[in-house]
């Protein structure tokens, strides 16, 4: 029996039926006894090009045999942070654009939680110190992510870990705005906003409501946040759904794409607005920082897959995969189970499930990688499908027809 402690998992059955994944090749996995499935996930978001690119791993090995990492604290840095720093810069964000770098997702949630306050409170603005977030909405497992869970169990048994949190509808502007109202407009500290919710079910919303939203908060003097944890680097057929929706947000956080799994990376992407009391302000510093801020090899990752992503023209085989996908999906609902689908922005989706039998997800992933695919149950009883952006329509058909004798076999 291993020591290993599962995330999000009932120890009492995983720790007897572990799924060992040896081996990554393509758009495919192969556990310990050789078995090959095709991996409709991309991990956990995240492996955009597949596995076992090369170029990636010798980019990463010359970077650890020349230095593998320092810090970036003070004034330290090395040359992929700052490299990779300006790339994302001038990915058509916004002018003047800086980058923090985390290690991860979560860490990228709660260094722009405190950003933010930092921020309102450097501006004459300390009270402002409310933030919204959505229903559905996932934003990592830190405590300021915690607190801005809209997936209720998420958050069940932990207490209040940071107050002044206000989750709304997610598709509702009027919610948004009858919360402005209630919490005091000045008081508002921003929004926390996912372009495409991903683990909460994946639930696009129409442009116009992204804008909507963002209008209110900005209107209410608060910042306007879009978690990319998930939908940044292609996941919806461009750099960010910032750029792809002209939603010049005041942060963007990122991770998962942004190395392609490679290596553990994430960080925000903060507006001229934002940075300019820290960076014009002598004698002002930003109490806050990770080890691993800027981890030399994870950006030389980063920087290996930002050329892949250019060269290869990864992007546009994710908008294909946009209008693949969703017919995948709806091929699927006249399955007992299937009450619906979800997909058509990005190369994302989910086959949503009979609410009312919360085990059909946890049984039907199974019955369905025993057909030989990876899917996952999300929130709000469905699956999972957020394939490598590299999958070819044969893939496709492939992952469709396991969907269909996994589901067609409960």
């Amino acid at each position: 029996m291993s020591s290993l402690w599962h995330a999000f998992a009932d120890m009492s059955v995983v720790q007897n039926h572990r799924f060992v994944v040896v081996r990554g090749e393509g758009c495919h996995v192969y556990d310990q006894s050789g078995t090959r499935f095709l991996d409709a996930t991309a991990g956990l978001w995240f492996a955009n090009l597949g596995y076992g690119r090369r170029d990636v791993v010798e980019a990463v090995r010359a970077q650890m045999e020349t230095l593998f990492a320092y810090h970036t604290f003070t004034d330290f840095a090395t040359p992929p942070a700052i490299e990779l720093a300006d790339r994302i810069a001038a990915m058509g964000v916004r002018p003047g654009a800086r980058v923090f770098f985390t290690s991860g997702g979560s860490d990228a949630v709660d260094s722009a939680a405190k950003l933010v306050r930092r921020f309102h409170a450097l501006t004459g603005n300390p009270q402002r110190t409310v933030f919204l977030a959505r229903d559905w909405a996932y934003h990592g497992m830190h405590a300021y992510g915690t607190s801005l869970a809209g997936i209720d169990p998420n958050r069940t048994g932990y207490g209040d870990l940071v107050a002044d949190v206000v989750v709304v509808p997610h598709d509702d502007i009027e919610a948004v705005e009858k919360a402005i109202e209630h919490a005091g407009a000045d008081r508002i500290a921003g929004l926390f906003c996912e372009p495409v919710i991903g683990a909460g079910g994946v639930r696009p919303v129409p442009v116009e409501y992204l804008h909507g939203v963002r209008a209110l908060v900005r209107a209410a003097g608060g910042l306007f946040i879009s978690d990319e944890v998930i939908t940044g680097f292609g996941r919806l057929g461009d750099w960010f759904a910032a750029t792809r929706f002209n939603l010049e947000p005041d942060l963007i956080l990122f991770a998962k794409g942004v190395t392609a799994g490679y290596q553990p990376l994430g960080g925000l992407i903060a507006s001229a607005k934002v940075a300019a009391p820290f960076f014009d302000s002598p004698g002002v510093m930003w109490r806050h920082g990770y080890t691993y801020s800027g981890h030399a090899s994870a950006c030389a990752a980063g920087l290996a897959v930002c050329r892949i992503y250019e060269e290869e023209g990864v992007f546009a085989r994710a908008n294909e995969l946009e209008r693949e996908l969703a017919a995948a999906v709806a091929s699927l609902e006249d399955l007992g189970p299937v009450t619906g689908a979800r997909a058509g922005t990005g190369a994302m989706a989910a086959v949503q499930l009979d609410p009312d039998d919360p085990t059909l997800a946890p049984r039907i992933t199974t019955a369905v990688r025993d057909r030989g695919v990876i899917t996952r149950a999300i929130a709000g009883n469905g699956l999972q499908i957020s394939p490598p952006l590299v999958f070819t329509p044969s893939h496709v058909e492939e992952m469709t027809e396991g969907l269909r004798r996994g589901i067609g076999s409960i």
